[in-house]
């Protein structure tokens, strides 16, 4: 893998952590997660 998609795909995992943790704990119990859910989340997504 080259290093300028690793770097993309790290600049989106950190775009998705910042992004789901800066929501309140109620938004997301209503899209069905929990803080702890957003790591695992946010890999996922940016494989």
């Amino acid at each position: 893998m080259n290093p300028i998609r690793i770097a993309k795909k790290w600049l989106a995992y950190r775009r998705t952590l910042n992004e789901l943790g800066s929501l309140s704990n109620h938004a997301l119990h209503d899209i069905g997660l929990t803080r702890y859910d957003i790591r695992d989340v946010a890999s996922r997504t940016n494989r």
